[in-house]
């Protein structure tokens, strides 16, 4: 058979078009709760730290010696024109500071996009990572987090749930295995 045959015979043998299934029954009209997004979180080896403000975070980010971050309110005193280059100059970055968009409670994960990230290599090159999000912006579930983002608006965009992991075959797991080392969340009032 001819490629063009086999090409013609699948498109012949389509399957009648069906309505996509409702998920109303999925969605949330309540807010998500920080305390259980927080136990997510914990759970998967990051940590969450309430603020009130920016400045609330600068004893923990002084212990770094290289910081970048993608809002210089962040961390005024952060690596400049950390931006310019193909991301491998962000080798050597111990700690990235970047904004979430919102927050999952039932896996804690957190959304964020190339708005956000300016290199999109920032989260998973860096050493550590430490995400600034709003605890009003907890969703209590995936479905809920999908339905907010809606379609594709930017170019780029993840979930982040927790630092990198791996487990060998004895069963022993490793915390930043590949990509970030740790995460805190930084979870603002």
């Amino acid at each position: 058979m001819s490629r063009e045959s086999i090409l013609s015979a699948v498109k012949k043998n389509q399957p009648d078009h069906q309505s996509l299934p409702e998920l109303e029954q999925f969605y949330h009209n309540e807010a998500g709760d920080p305390a259980a997004f927080t136990k997510v979180v914990e759970f998967l080896g990051g940590q969450v730290i309430a603020i009130k403000s920016y400045a609330d975070m600068l004893p923990l980010i002084k212990e770094y010696p290289s910081v970048v971050t993608t809002h210089p309110e962040f961390y005024p005193d952060g690596l400049q024109n950390w931006q310019e280059g193909d991301g491998r100059q962000l080798e050597k970055v111990d700690l990235a500071i970047i904004q979430g968009h919102l927050g999952v409670a039932e896996n804690g994960a957190v959304w964020v996009t190339d708005d956000e990230l300016q290199v999109r290599a920032l989260p998973f090159i860096a050493q550590h990572l430490a995400i600034v999000l709003k605890s009003t912006e907890i969703l209590p579930t995936m479905h809920d987090a999908y339905r907010k983002i809606g379609g594709p608006d930017a170019g780029f965009g993840v979930f982040i749930a927790g630092p990198s992991k791996t487990a060998d075959i004895e069963q022993s797991l490793v915390l930043g295995a590949h990509g970030a080392k740790s995460l805190t969340v930084f979870l603002m009032d």
